[in-house]
């Protein structure tokens, strides 16, 4: 037995031929009367036979010599037939036509001319043992004949149907060739692409790549030229939220200058629903038609590059012939911009590695000017002072015992407020009771030493429930975030008071306020020119702010005190949820 993939198709043919010809006999020897005996018995023969050659041929299988036997089965049953039937006296006297059907099927016209002459050969051999007068030979000879030219007939149309076959087999299968041959193409189209974006982290050579990459994939064939009427371009949202032309292809010069606001059309639903948008009638997109190269466009395709929360920009692909984004096009064309959009993450999150990296070295250099400030400005003054005193008592100590004496209480004093300085400033740079013993004992060890080194009033109020979900990295943000706000509030707003407050806002939301009873100030003004400003407060508070995830605002006015707000999600979801509300 063989077995194949596909349908034998010759075997089909001749068993439904052989079907509706056993079906024209039931009927012929019915009709007749001679539905019973010997040729009841041949017929069921032949029934059973036609039976097993459907089952083999709906399983896909073939005896060895399966033709052959066929043939020789189909031969040997219309011959006992004919002879034992009657002849040509017999209403089924047609039956020869069985094995020249079959064998024109398998073996064309020279399998049907000699299955014809065996069938003349029997019905010669029946006529001679049945009727020897000469009229009945001249019968036969006509008979013959007409079996003969039946013969050539089938034999010329199944050498027809049978080439018309092997050609329609062979197209299929250049097709089937061609379409694997496509298919890895685009694969390779694709892992160049992958190979390509992997390797960059220049969000220019990204998209440059995905547009070279997407014309390629629209004609992977690598025998046909690669589609010159595509028009393409990438275009991604600058700092004033409008989309610009980075990359292109076939656009004009005027249209690599156009911006499109994102607000309106097929870009802006397929932003907001992010998924991919066909456009049939470009005059009617109230963007897209200022891009005057989209206007011989029949189909256009507009891809979002967006991932979450986070949106680029879009890849707009157009061409002049409709439905030309068919869907395995589009297919092609998603997979590449997930791929792009994968590789701007990749060199999105590289550039804010670099800018962090570059904030870092700021905040440590900041944070050594700070110190050699505070130093110069506190405690190197208090030992300069204090060596001028003690120089002082020296030269008194012979004239004016007495004076001396007051002078060094006064060194003393001046030593002890300088000591709690330092020490101020090393609970600051690390405290280790925050390690220790958490953030609410950190916060109020804070307000002591402000108390007992600066005479500051500091009140704290924490939430113990607000700390139950914070990670102690985010306490150490917010105790730091705590600490220079109240810095700020003590040297510039001159404040007699200062609350600090954490608790609980929202479901997974914290709220941490920090008011003075200062002197206040006018927050537009001063974030307007903070540029030109020495100070880094806003701008640490800030960060900090967003280390944590959070949202910082703050609320002043001249003569009416300062509140700065930091919401804090507790959850990622939280955070997810708060900036999401953020940009709506």
């Amino acid at each position: 037995m063989r077995t194949a993939d596909s349908p034998f198709i010759a075997d089909w043919y001749t068993i439904s031929l052989r079907w509706l010809m056993l079906l024209g006999l039931i009927v012929a020897l019915a009709l007749g009367g001679q539905l019973m005996g010997r040729p009841l018995a041949l017929l069921a023969v032949l029934v059973s036979w036609n039976i097993s050659l459907t089952i083999l041929a709906g399983l896909n299988r073939r005896m060895r010599y399966h033709r052959e036997i066929s043939l020789t089965i189909d031969l040997l049953v219309a011959c006992f037939f004919f002879g034992l039937s009657g002849g040509f006296e017999s209403p089924a006297f047609w039956i020869g036509l069985i094995p020249i059907v079959t064998a024109a099927i398998y073996f064309e016209f020279l399998g049907a001319f000699i299955a014809g002459g065996c069938v003349i050969l029997a019905q010669v051999i029946t006529v001679a043992l049945r009727s020897p007068f000469p009229e009945v030979w001249k019968f036969t000879a006509v008979a013959g004949g007409l079996t003969a030219l039946l013969a050539i007939l089938f034999g010329f149309l199944s050498k027809r149907v049978v080439e018309n076959l092997r050609r329609t087999r062979q197209e299929n299968l250049d097709s089937q060739l061609l379409q694997q041959r496509v298919g890895n193409e685009r694969l390779r189209a694709i892992y160049d692409l992958t190979s390509t974006l992997a390797g960059t982290l220049n969000y220019q050579r990204v998209l440059e790549t995905a547009l070279d990459l997407s014309a390629r994939a629209m004609t992977p064939d690598p025998d046909t030229q690669i589609d010159d009427l595509i028009v393409s371009a990438a275009l991604l949202f600058t700092n004033e939220e409008v989309l610009e032309v980075v990359s292109a292809r076939r656009l004009t010069s005027a249209d690599l200058r156009v911006t499109l606001p994102g607000k309106d059309g097929a870009i802006m639903r397929a932003i907001e629903d992010g998924e991919a948008v066909r456009v049939t009638e470009v005059g009617r997109d109230p963007e897209l038609s200022r891009i005057v190269a989209l206007h011989g466009c029949a189909d256009i395709y507009c891809f979002p590059l967006r991932s979450g929360f986070s949106v680029y920009g879009v890849l707009v692909f157009g061409h002049p012939e409709a439905g030309y984004f068919a869907e395995d096009r589009c297919e092609v064309l998603d997979i590449i911009g997930r791929q792009a959009i994968i590789a701007m993450q990749n060199a999105r999150l590289y550039q804010d590695l670099v800018e962090e990296r570059d904030r870092m070295i700021d905040v440590q250099e900041e944070a050594r000017k700070k110190l050699a400030r505070d130093l110069h400005d506190g405690p190197t003054q208090s030992v300069a002072a204090m060596a001028m005193r003690v120089n002082l008592a020296r030269r008194m100590m012979q004239k004016d015992p007495e004076g001396a004496t007051d002078e060094l209480i006064k060194i003393e004093d001046l030593a002890r407020r300088t000591s709690k300085e330092i020490r101020h400033m090393l609970f600051t740079l690390r405290p280790l009771v925050l390690e220790s013993q958490g953030l609410v004992a950190a916060l109020k060890a804070m307000a002591e030493k402000m108390k007992e080194t600066y005479s500051q009033e500091v009140t704290v109020h924490v939430d113990e429930n607000a700390l139950k979900d914070m990670e102690m990295g985010k306490q150490g943000v917010v105790f730091y975030l705590v600490e220079e706000a109240v810095n700020n509030a003590r040297k510039h707003a001159r404040a007699a008071t200062i609350w600090v407050g954490l608790r609980l806002f929202q479901h997974n939301l914290a709220l941490l306020e920090i008011k003075d009873d200062g002197a206040g100030f006018d927050v537009d003004s001063v974030m307007q020119a903070y540029d030109q400003r020495g100070s880094l407060g806003m701008v640490n508070l800030r960060e900090r702010a967003e280390l944590v995830n959070g949202l910082l605002h703050i609320e002043s006015a001249p003569g009416k005190g300062t509140n700065v707000q930091v919401v804090i999600p507790l959850t990622e979801e939280a955070a997810d949820r708060l900036h999401h509300a953020r940009a709506k």
